[in-house]
């Protein structure tokens, strides 16, 4: 039979499609103008599709993939060996035999690269869950706020001229990190850090780091990285406030 790896129990799970294709592109599994949903799974005269679900990260800074098969089950792969699998070229000589619907891995070779490129686990049987509950960023995360659904207006300090990669274009866009932020507008809400745009028009006023600013504009949950969750679309009628 397949192999399985299990999870070491609870993994962490994508935030959201763009945390996705981060992390794919950071392992590369795909590319920026061809993101792939489905990835190709090769082992001995198996060859099926399966799915990122997940990953779990050590202290080394290295991940292991969770990758759920066709029937659910999870397993534990090095990202490397991942990506290996997605060429033409791979395990060629193992698959000249049939192909079966869930098969075993012929070669004790090939079981132990497998296991000796993951974290180390107790294999997975079939009458183990085929699921088990896992805890997302989002669990770990703080709390979603109620974000107001229309445009208003914010106080915020500049903290940083940054770029932030776009995933679409591959290319950097520039970008400002703002903190302190504040819907001012009733009912008021601290939001703390937050990112927008460095748009043509906010570079006219000239700003600066420690700026204090007012502006109008519209928050989302459109994380910048693990601490930056929000961002401000469209800021506009920006002022800066001097301090009496």
């Amino acid at each position: 039979m397949v192999h399985y790896i299990a999870p070491k129990g609870e993994f962490i799970s994508f935030v959201d499609d763009e945390d996705y294709i981060s992390k794919g592109l950071e392992w590369k599994l795909f590319t920026a103008r061809s993101v792939k949903r489905e990835l190709l799974y090769k082992s001995g005269s198996y060859q099926g599709k399966v799915k990122l679900a997940g990953y779990e990260q050590y202290g080394n800074g290295l991940d292991t993939v969770i990758v759920e098969f066709e029937n659910g089950m999870l397993s534990c792969i090095n990202p490397s060996y991942l990506k290996e699998m997605q060429s033409a070229n791979f395990g060629k000589e193992l698959l000249s035999g049939p192909v079966s619907d869930v098969t075993s891995i012929s070669s004790e070779t090939k079981t132990e690269k497998e296991a000796s490129m993951t974290k180390p686990s107790k294999p997975l049987s079939e009458d183990h869950p085929k699921k088990e509950k896992t805890k997302s960023k989002k669990a770990t995360a703080k709390p979603k706020l109620d974000l107001p659904a229309e445009k208003v207006h914010f106080t915020a300090i500049i903290k940083e001229f940054t770029a932030k990669m776009n995933h679409f274009t591959g290319e950097e866009d520039e970008v400002i990190l703002l903190s302190e932020v504040k819907v001012t507008t009733e009912p008021e809400l601290a939001i703390g850090d937050a990112w927008c745009g460095y748009s043509k028009t906010l570079k006219k006023a000239e700003l600066e780091e420690g700026d204090q600013i007012e502006f109008d504009g519209k928050v989302v949950d459109k994380k910048y990285n693990k601490e930056i969750r929000y961002k401000v679309n469209n800021p506009s009628k920006l002022v800066k406030r001097v301090e009496a």
